[in-house]
């Protein structure tokens, strides 16, 4: 039996939800320190129509700092481009986790969040002694102090080290990965690769590839003007263009040339500022 490297999760993508960042007035993004932790972000609503999540592999914590309503969710991934409900006008502060990491603080199962939104004060007493200090401070700088100093602590303890090597092979490969790959990696059979990371992250191994591939398909059109589709589907292991098209469109609700025309007149780049 193969001996399993202990997980050492940090990659740079930011693994961003890019209808959040085209409906808002003004994004901010910080980076953290915790393993378990892809980033902070918080945001103004200006359009609250057609806000779209699309897969990331994340779980979110959104906290709608509204002063007469505020509220808190916890949001598993989705697995296609799936409508959201957010408030034009009103301040968000959220936690996205680093793909495939489900918080040691709430008191749900893995599958139980996948594609759903759920009250986070009902499934974590941790968060209700901080929920109300949180959604009162307009900084999010303290908002993140808060939550690294109360929640943060209890991040870790729940995803297996076959798991993480999983998770760091899919994102070292960009999700282009085979399971035949992952056996000889682990010295595990298929059947058990795919029991454990569904249990630990409530998403199958392919179905993890496919997000992060997608994910990786959207950090290259954020980031390069001049993208061959063509030569996007070969670098990503699509078998044909037609194939990477049909699964962006998918996931992500438009096709590569509209989603890159929209990120252009939007000035993408532009509304997210990191702190």
């Amino acid at each position: 039996m193969a001996k399993l490297c202990a997980p050492t999760p940090r990659h740079h993508t930011a693994y961003e939800q890019p209808w959040f960042v085209l409906n808002s007035s003004r994004y901010s993004v910080m980076p953290s320190e915790h393993p378990a932790i892809s980033h902070f972000y918080a945001f103004d609503v200006a359009l609250s129509s057609d806000i779209l999540a699309v897969p990331d592999g994340c779980v979110d914590i959104v906290f709608d700092c509204d002063a007469t309503r505020p509220t808190a969710r916890i949001c598993g991934t989705p697995l296609a481009a799936q409508a959201v409900v957010l408030h034009q006008g009103h301040h968000y502060f959220g936690v996205r986790f680093s793909p495939g990491i489900i918080p040691g603080f709430i008191n749900v199962l893995a599958e139980e969040l996948t594609e759903q939104e759920l009250d986070l004060l009902e499934v974590s007493g941790f968060a209700q002694r901080i929920f109300e200090r949180i959604v009162q401070t307009p900084l999010l700088a303290e908002q993140m102090r808060l939550f690294n100093d109360h929640l943060a602590p209890r991040l870790m303890g729940k995803t297996s080290q076959l798991t993480s090597m999983v998770i760091q092979q899919a994102l070292r490969h960009r999700g282009d990965i085979r399971i035949q790959h992952l056996e000889d990696l682990s010295g595990y059979t298929s059947r058990t690769l795919h029991r454990q990371f569904s249990q630990d992250t409530g998403l199958s191994p392919k179905t993890f590839c496919r997000i992060i591939r997608c994910q990786a398909a959207l950090e290259t059109l954020n980031t390069h003007q001049d993208v061959s589709f063509s030569e996007l589907a070969l670098d990503l292991g699509f078998s044909d263009q037609s194939h990477f098209l049909r699964d962006f469109k998918k996931l992500v609700s438009t096709t590569p040339s509209d989603y890159q025309r929209k990120i252009v007149q939007n000035a993408y780049a532009d509304r997210i500022s990191f702190a």
